[in-house]
Formats: structure tokens, sequence, C-alpha cells
């Protein structure tokens, strides 16, 4: 039966320089990055589907490999608002953590808007990042009359007057979340373009990489186009 050990002596044998050396280039800390492929990963978390307590023991491991598995086996809806801040605070210089696998697990669970909220207050850079990918991933799996169309209005303005001044990460998931506003809240489509309009290029340092930040307003004219606008997801995981 597969352990904590196993699956990380796993992970670490899979494991090759050039992939560590790209997570690292994307902002990873490559002290504690192996180097496996997502494909790999998604492989192993196959093989412990179901098994919450070896999910959060792999994530308490700090491997980033393991933490990535962790948030696609564990059911964030079992999860303590304890847990999933404790997850989110672990998530540290691990971008691939806390703007993916942290909102995974968190939408899933009760507490989720308030600590999306919580987090988007958060002078940390990381919490912050997580509170935004978090509040834009809810808003692509609840239904509109699940959602607080006067908050959301309200952080499309906070994005506008603060994205200027925000910090790195923060700045591309303020982006993300006015693109995410447009293309699954239809009623808050006019208001999410024009702020979209209003905060025009986003300026973020990507690392040692070739990717850039979308811009908003082309980015949500190609959703319009698709007929995508509106269309919700089943999940956040990908």
């Amino acid at each position: 039966m597969p352990t904590a050990k196993s699956i990380l002596a796993d992970l670490k044998k899979k494991g090759k320089p050039n992939t560590r050396a790209i997570y690292a280039r994307h902002g990873m800390d490559a002290a504690r990055v192996y180097g496996v492929s997502t494909a790999d990963m998604k492989t192993i978390a196959k093989t412990i589907r179901g098994q919450q307590d070896l999910a959060c023991e792999l994530y308490d491991s700090g491997v980033m490999e393991a933490m990535y598995v962790a948030g696609i086996v564990a059911a964030g809806a079992k999860m303590s608002k304890q847990q999933l801040q404790h997850w989110a605070e672990g998530a540290a210089h691990m971008q691939m953590i806390s703007e993916y696998t942290v909102p995974w697990v968190t939408v899933e669970n009760p507490a989720a808007r308030e600590l999306a909220l919580q987090w988007i207050a958060s002078p940390k850079e990381h919490l912050a990042a997580a509170g935004w990918s978090t509040y834009a991933g809810l808003l692509s799996i609840k239904n509109d009359a699940e959602l607080d169309f006067a908050e959301i209005e309200r952080l499309l303005d906070k994005v506008v007057k603060e994205i200027p001044t925000a910090q790195n990460r923060v700045r591309y998931n303020m982006n993300t979340f006015v693109i995410s506003v447009a293309a699954f809240v239809k009623p808050l489509l006019k208001k999410a373009k024009a702020i979209a309009a209003q905060i025009g290029n986003v300026s973020v340092d990507m690392g040692e990489t070739s990717c850039q930040v979308p811009l908003a307003t082309a980015y949500i004219a190609k959703i319009e186009a698709a007929g995508r606008i509106g269309k919700k997801k089943k999940t956040l995981r990908c």
C-alpha cells in the first residue's frame, strides 16, 4: 500500500533536471522541487485516489510535486478552515501551489468565499494571489444565483484602484479575476469589460520565461466570439 515515503521516493525518481529548471524559471523554490512532469504527477495521484489523510501528509512534505499530487487527491469539502489556511500558508514561493492547488481544494469548501476574501486582504503576496485565484475559481463553478454581484463589483473596483501598485503575482491574478468575471458571470460582462479596458496591459515579471500576461480586453473578446460567456465549469481542477 502506498505511503507518503514511497510516493515521495517515486516522485524523486521521476524528477528530471530540465523540468526542475523550468519550474525554477517560473518562480518555484528550486530547493523544494524534484522536476516531475504534471503528467507523471497525475498518474501517481490516480494510485491514491480518495486517500485524504495520505494527501494531507504529502502536502506537509513541502515538496512541490507532492503538494500538487495532494491537491488532485484531497477533497476540499472534507477539510477544515484551519487546514485550508495551513495549505495556503505553506504555499509561499510555490505559485503552482498557491494559485492552482490551494484554490482547487478551497472552492469545494463552504468557507471558500470567506477565505478568498481574507487572503485577498493579506499583505503576503502568495496569500493575496491565492485569494484572487480562489474567488475567480468560485465564479467559474458557482451558479450566478449563489454569487454576490455587489461584492464582485466591489472587487472589480478594487482591481482598478490597486493593480498599479499590487505585488507581482497579485497583479497577475487580479487580471485573471477580471477575465473570469467576464467569462463566467454574464450579468457583469459589461462591467468587467469596462474594467479590463481601464487596466489595459498589466506588467508582471514572468521570470526567465516567454510567458505573457493575457490582455484582458482581447481575451474576453475571444471568449465572446466563441460564444462561451456564462458557461460554467464542473470542477476547477485541470
